[in-house]
């Protein structure tokens, strides 16, 4: 029996949204589980990062083919496919017993993310015209993926306490095939007879310059920064940038239009999206190794912990849409910013506290989250509603590429600053001259949350019998490191976003920027 358009629409609208907590889940309840994958799998504290960063370089590598390609071949379609993909690469991710296989499944799980996100706006987009609906369409499915995003490190907790660290990729099979029935029978296939063609050119060197700086972060200690391997990755990342910057500007269809960062409202709210990216995000994947090894919380208690700096993000969202109609983007999202650096910073001292504890890190996650809830919404509205109708699936996916790009650029950056201050900390301690490779390997254990175990002892030093405490007392210090970075980069960031945004008398003489009310 057919729906009606009105359940009809109701059905599209819970599909959809189902794929959105997939997503969201997917970035937040990952992180938890991070450190038992280590354990399970034996993988380095590289290999631990690089679970996380192939999804995300992944996602940034489709994300402006995506909407390319719905246009071109039907939103309904592509999501379909996005959704398939997905299940399938979760199936592989849950059942994979080598850390390789499992960041490989991993990136083939962030290009299907990536495609599935995209189709999903698409989609809802053309479901929901009319203003009304439109507005209450999106706001459903923003609370929903805000959801997946704030319950996530809890979820992931629970799996991890209930069975293992597989279920929390497994389960997205189940959903991936409910959702494809649910598309099936409700969304409506829409397409855009003026799609135009891929900038292949512009993904493949921009992809190439992502993936060689973080690969030169991550494996530069290993390898030596200065050795043949690094240094022809550096040289690789130049040469990509270089040229997608000249395929950019000489493609009939490029993936960015570098002339919208001319328009000072974008500018300035691009400074938002990356400073988002800079600090509150990477963070998320280290915590639950500070939660689990620092605080030594089980699972479930880490996720439950990390409630504190994922929920304000679900909560303050509309509080931050009021306050941008009233005092204007250029002021809160220099202000959200802040708010985040202030959070690093409180988290910084109340984790170097004697007897630290969930309590003294709630005021800093608390802040933090404010921060990014006060800031990722009037990004977003300002990114769009700062040039015209045309240009706005344009300008959302440079704001959308800068986020993903600076957060796999800013994990691999978190985790180098967290294992040189965990090197810096065992140097100090030692009583005696050590050989780099053995501290490293020491410290990067460490970094990965396996502490050594008591009555073992430094190579080449007379820690013998407190080598516990040391390394405890090292992955701290290797925290506070981090938490700085993040909170000092908060903060330059904020001010680079409120003078580029400029004075209102500024803005409002650019007709490409539209007001504050608008957005």
């Amino acid at each position: 029996m057919p729906l009606s358009p009105s359940r009809k629409s109701a059905v599209a609208l819970v599909a959809i949204s189902l794929a959105a907590l997939m997503f969201g889940l997917e970035i937040s309840s990952v992180p938890v589980i991070l450190p038992n994958v280590e354990k399970t799998l034996h993988a380095s504290f590289s290999n631990v990062q690089w679970i996380m960063n192939a999804y995300t370089i992944a996602c940034t590598t489709v994300l402006m083919a995506a909407g390319t390609l719905a246009d071109r071949y039907g939103r309904k379609r592509l999501l379909l496919i996005s959704l398939l993909a997905f299940g399938v690469t979760s199936l592989i991710c849950g059942l994979a017993r080598d850390a390789s296989v499992l960041i490989v499944s991993r990136f083939l799980q962030g290009m299907s993310g990536g495609v599935m996100v995209i189709c999903q706006i698409a989609a809802l987009s053309h479901q929901f015209q009319e203003g009304s609906r439109r507005s209450k369409a999106f706001a459903a499915w923003g609370i929903i993926l805000g959801m997946g995003l704030g319950f996530g490190p809890l979820i992931g907790g629970a799996i991890l306490a209930l069975s293992n660290w597989a279920w929390v990729f497994l389960i997205q099979v189940p959903l991936a095939t409910v959702a494809m029935i649910l598309v099936s029978g409700s969304v409506d296939e829409s397409r855009d007879p003026q799609a135009k063609t891929l900038d292949v050119p512009g993904m493949v060197t921009l992809s190439l310059a992502v993936f060689g700086l973080t690969f030169f972060i991550t494996q530069g200690p290993d390898l030596g920064f200065a050795s043949p391997a690094a240094i022809t990755s550096m040289v690789v990342v130049a040469i990509s940038f270089v040229l997608f910057l000249f395929a950019e500007k000489h493609s009939a269809h490029p993936m960015f239009d570098f002339s919208v960062l001319r328009i000072r409202a974008f500018s300035g709210a691009l400074f938002g999206s990356v400073g988002m990216n800079f600090s509150f995000w990477p963070l998320m994947i280290y915590l639950p190794i500070y939660f689990q090894s620092g605080l030594r919380y089980d699972v479930v208690a880490s996720g439950l912990s990390l409630l504190a700096y994922t929920l304000p993000t679900l909560v303050i969202p509309p509080f931050a849409e009021r306050l941008s109609l009233r005092y204007q983007p250029r002021i809160v999202i220099p202000a959200g910013l802040f708010t985040i650096g202030l959070g690093f910073v409180l988290m910084k001292l109340g984790s170097s506290v004697d007897h630290a504890s969930w309590l003294t890190m709630l005021p800093g996650c608390l802040f933090a989250g404010i921060g990014l809830g006060l800031t990722n919404t009037p990004v977003t509205n300002t990114t769009t509603g700062s040039v015209s109708n045309a240009r706005a699936g344009m300008a959302s996916g440079i704001d959308m590429s800068a986020r993903l790009i600076t957060l796999a650029i800013n994990i691999a950056l978190m985790g180098f600053l967290l294992l040189e201050g965990i090197l810096s900390y065992l140097r100090h301690v030692a009583q005696a001259p050590i050989d780099t490779s053995q501290l490293r390997a020491i410290a990067g254990k460490i970094a990965a949350g396996t502490l050594v175990q008591e009555g073992s002892s430094l190579p080449g030093s007379s820690l013998v019998n407190v080598s516990d405490a040391v390394a405890h007392a090292a992955l701290v210090h290797g925290f506070g490191w981090m938490m700085l970075y993040g909170g000092i980069g908060s903060w330059v960031l904020a001010v680079a976003s409120f003078m580029t945004f400029g004075s209102a008398k500024e803005l409002s003489r650019m007709p490409a920027v539209c007001s504050a009310e608008s957005t």
